[in-house]
């Protein structure tokens, strides 16, 4: 028998990092369960049916949604960070609805390593307790996220897994396309070359300034500089407004790449310089050390995971420290980067766990309706 889901996500905005959740939880269930039904709830569903392979909805047109659901055995909610705030109350309330959609229209939901949190205020974090306590099986990738949701009332069976681009094997990364990338900015790979993935931040821009420093710290030492967006256009126009306030030169990225080529160009990097989690993750699944700017507690969280301590938060960023942290962090590449492998791997098994609850799911589910 066929067995049909819908995923529900932040998927179709041009965001790589939750793009490459969706290509990575892809990957994975299509490992373990060969003949799933897909269905993606998307921004732009042309452009995700097109670059994943499966059937896409619009995720505004709620007829549309609610149509896909009826024909699914389950709702998979996730993975990312969808259950948060931060960004505004509207954006949990959309997450949450297409829960309580899915559970009018009698259909089981399983949240898919979600990073919950930070939910700030007192309706939100209200409803997100009622929320997860009906739902049929809740994995979530951070510890962090568990304690969250205690806090929130949820006393049911929670299982801390790992965010699902973390579940990627070294056969999934192919490296030459990122090296052609490099090699076609006039980069040449292995020759000290810092990757920078930043976002812009509301409030003051004074962290831009010190990070400018830093880095012209890093070029005037032979290193080369890349900036590399994650989210187009927004994290291009960041990129160039540090990139002015440089005084020595630097590279961005600027053409518009897919997940694959993403990671494969992050795979060439001597380091990186994220404040993108999925960046720092692509880093870390690739070998190459990540060093995190703490703009939003996960990726503090990731980066405690791993092992790997952060630079601090935009408002603690000095130029000249940065610099020395940058530089200490490329001399003990090596280091850093086999101190990350074990930690990896518990991460990489503890990602394709998420697919193999999914999987149980699923077939007790088929099993109940015969």
């Amino acid at each position: 028998m066929v067995q049909r889901i819908v995923i529900s996500g932040y998927y179709g905005f041009d965001n790589l990092g939750d793009e490459a959740v969706l290509y990575s939880m892809l990957l994975t269930l299509r490992k373990i369960i060969p003949d799933l039904d897909i269905t993606v709830l998307s921004n732009n569903p042309a452009a995700t049916a097109r670059d994943y392979g499966v059937r896409a909805v619009d995720r505004w047109k709620i007829r549309e949604a609610a149509g896909a659901l009826r024909k699914a055995d389950l709702l998979v909610s996730g993975g990312g960070s969808l259950l948060q705030d931060v960004t505004g109350l509207q954006s949990l309330l959309y997450y949450l609805g297409v829960i309580w959609l899915a559970r009018l229209l009698g259909r089981p939901v399983m949240y898919y390593a979600q990073g919950i949190g930070p939910v700030n205020t007192k309706a939100g974090r209200r409803l997100v307790g009622l929320t997860t306590r009906g739902v049929r099986a809740v994995t979530v990738r951070d510890e962090e996220s568990m304690h969250d949701l205690r806090a929130m009332g949820v006393n049911r069976a929670i299982e801390v897994t790992a965010d699902p681009v973390l579940g990627l094997q070294p056969e999934d990364i192919d490296l030459a396309e990122g090296t052609k990338i490099l090699q076609h900015y006039g980069v040449k790979p292995g020759t000290g070359v810092v990757g920078v993935a930043i976002r812009s931040l509301p409030g003051s821009a004074v962290w831009e300034m010190d990070l400018a420093r830093a880095l012209d710290s890093l070029v005037k030492a032979g290193r080369t500089v890349v900036f590399i967006p994650m989210q187009s256009p927004a994290d291009v126009a960041i990129s160039r407004e540090v990139a002015a306030a440089m005084r020595e030169s630097s590279i961005i990225i600027s053409e518009k790449l897919n997940v694959p080529q993403m990671i494969s160009l992050i795979g060439n990097l001597d380091l990186l310089l994220g404040m993108r989690l999925h960046a720092l993750i692509f880093a870390a699944v690739c070998g190459v050390p990540p060093l995190g700017i703490v703009y939003d507690p996960k990726v503090e969280r990731f980066l405690k995971r791993i092992g790997v301590a952060p630079a601090g938060r935009p408002d603690e960023i000095k130029g000249g420290h940065l610099a020395g942290q940058l530089e200490q962090m490329l001399e003990n590449r090596s280091r850093v980067a086999a101190n990350m492998v074990h930690k990896l791997e518990q991460l990489r098994t503890a990602a394709a766990r998420t697919a193999r609850i999914l999987e149980t799911e699923i077939a007790a589910l088929l099993r109940s309706s015969q």
